[in-house]
């Protein structure tokens, strides 16, 4: 028999979906939030009446059919969205030359683009790809990588290039090839399979819509942190009290080992210990005008890595400013002091 009775630790945007498909299904779904507030890392926030998207700026999009038939039930595409073109730029040498910067080389100085044309010409004797500098370097050759790859990768991730697995890149970059690179910057066209070459977004306040739409109807218990998760006569208890026939842990994977007290899986509880990251810190601010939608920084002088102009995703970001609103990201830990300065460096006359 298929389990009833499922739990769904964590109420982000993939606690929240997984609760709504199996409540679907017929499932008795109790989902448990150690907040008071659903919505994760896609969460925002209201700030004098504009949008902050607290963990980047989130946007919608897919090609997979069956992704978009089941998002779509639930809202009203043509009324509650808006379907936008990304619009991304890489600010460099103190100027913005498009994104993704190898369909763009046309607008870097002709010396530059001269190495650069010249190294994808030249043929790759060694083939063999095991990491990611390796994938960088072979791909785009030494000049884009030293100018943009290495720098712009090594500040986000914050660690050696050559520590991440191959594996680790399927599906998240483009892979043009030589050929379409030299006939994108020819044709001054743009790579159309990149990811969020479109996109949409809620005409009112952004990904915090699209989580609370899909919570309706759902059974959600907030401020309940789940300390312990044991398996006894064929069920999950939770916390030493309720039980389940199943759950779905959808919380920082990192703190499952802390929790989950099972000894037939807890060696590869343990592993995920292991397991590299590195988070951002976020400053809410207001901006000049600006077409763009995406901004990244690769340069070590600047702190930051990227600026998202969620603003220009929809005009009710704006409500309560006169100016355009964005997110900057910084890698890392980062003190308000340290990126109220930082700010200053960057374009658009930024203000917290």
């Amino acid at each position: 028999m298929s389990p009833q009775n499922i739990a769904v630790i964590g109420a982000g945007i993939s606690g929240i979906s997984i609760s709504k498909m199996l409540t679907e299904e017929g499932k008795n779904v109790t989902l448990f939030e150690r907040n008071d507030e659903i919505g994760g890392l896609v969460k925002c926030n209201r700030i004098q009446d504009n949008l902050f998207h607290l963990v980047g700026g989130h946007v919608f999009n897919s090609k997979n059919p069956e992704v978009l038939d089941w998002f779509w039930k639930y809202f009203d595409k043509d009324r509650e969205f808006l379907v936008a073109k990304r619009n991304a730029k890489i600010y460099l040498d103190d100027r913005f030359v498009g994104y993704p910067i190898e369909d763009h080389l046309y607008e870097l100085p002709p010396i530059t683009v001269a190495k650069i044309i010249q190294e994808l010409l030249e043929p790759i004797l060694d083939p063999e790809i095991n990491n990611f500098e390796q994938f960088l370097l072979k791909r785009f050759g030494p000049t884009l990588y030293k100018l943009y790859f290495k720098p712009y990768n090594s500040k986000l991730w914050n660690c050696d290039l050559s520590l991440v697995p191959i594996d680790w890149l399927n599906g998240k970059l483009p892979m043009p090839d030589n050929k379409e690179i030299i006939l994108n910057n020819i044709f001054r066209r743009q790579d159309v399979s990149m990811v969020h070459s479109n996109f949409y977004y809620p005409k009112e306040d952004g990904s915090q819509f699209i989580v609370n739409r899909l919570s309706e109807g759902l059974d959600i218990e907030f401020n309940s942190q789940i300390n312990s998760l044991t398996f006894n006569s064929g069920k999950w208890i939770l916390n030493g009290g309720k039980e389940f026939d199943s759950i779905v842990y959808c919380g920082d994977i990192r703190e499952l080992n802390k929790i989950c007290f099972l000894d037939s899986v807890s060696v590869e509880l343990n592993s995920l210990n292991e397991l590299r990251s590195n988070g951002s810190s976020n400053l809410f601010c207001e901006s000049d005008p600006t077409d763009i939608s995406w901004m990244y920084i690769p340069e070590e002088k600047f702190k930051a890595h990227r600026i998202i102009y969620t603003g220009n995703f929809s005009d009710t970001n704006n409500r309560g400013s006169d100016r355009i609103t964005c997110v900057v990201e910084f890698p890392g830990i980062q003190e308000l002091e340290l990126m109220s300065e930082e700010i200053k460096k960057l374009p658009g006359n930024l203000k917290v």
